[in-house]
């Protein structure tokens, strides 16, 4: 499949930079679509170009999917192994991307199963993204590189709702706690929230950012 067969639209604030503006790649979850996450650009530093992308798979009943999923008596259980293709469209977009809008850095950021997603590519091409966000979301074994080293400097921002009904806390500890012995720089937040982006997550989401796009 051609990058072109990930739909995406584009958020530019007219106070983003006319040339070099940083990029924020927002990747949905399961049964969403494009839309889902595009509604977080205006409350985002306004200097960020938002790209909201479409899953590949369209669902029966609806939205899209990165991959399947399946939900037990522990929690969700994410097919990761079918996302290798999904996950090279969405690195081939951002060559795209960059070759379009010559950000001066790119982010990637996902909610649920796009969390997943945005952490598998940060892992895989550290080098090209300046952070990853992950909302409510997981970390698989089979994301984490062989060389830890590689993945130090990689900044990673992770937030779930103690009350999640979908993804429960227990997992999105474990998650940090995969990610953790890796040394990166790690930021784990939880909130008294269920499967959702609350106002408080969003807050130290932009500030997150914020300090991120401050620092030269």
């Amino acid at each position: 499949m051609t990058t072109a067969s990930l739909y995406h639209v584009v958020h530019k604030s007219p106070d983003a930079p006319p040339e070099g503006a940083p990029l924020l790649l927002l990747l949905h979850g399961y049964g969403a679509n494009e839309e889902d996450l595009l509604g977080l650009a205006p409350y985002l530093d306004a200097r960020l170009i938002c790209v909201s992308v479409r899953a590949p798979y369209a669902l029966d009943f609806g939205g899209f999917a990165w991959f399947n999923i399946e939900i037990g008596a522990e929690g969700v259980r994410f097919a990761f192994a079918e996302a290798e293709e999904p996950l090279a469209q969405v690195l081939a977009l951002v060559d795209a991307l960059r070759q379009e809008h010559r950000p001066t850095r790119v982010f990637i950021a996902g909610f649920s199963q796009g969390a997943s997603m945005a952490l598998a590519a940060a892992l895989k091409r550290p080098r090209d993204f300046a952070g990853a966000i992950a909302l409510s979301g997981l970390c698989c074994p089979e994301m984490l590189p062989e060389n830890a080293a590689a993945v130090r400097d990689l900044k990673v921002f992770m937030s779930h709702g103690r009350f999640d009904p979908v993804i429960p806390i227990a997992q999105a500890r474990a998650s940090r706690d995969l990610l953790a012995p890796l040394g990166l720089d790690l930021q784990y937040k939880e909130y008294d929230m269920p499967h959702a982006i609350a106002q408080p997550c969003l807050e130290d989401l932009d500030a997150w950012l914020r300090a991120r796009l401050d620092t030269p």
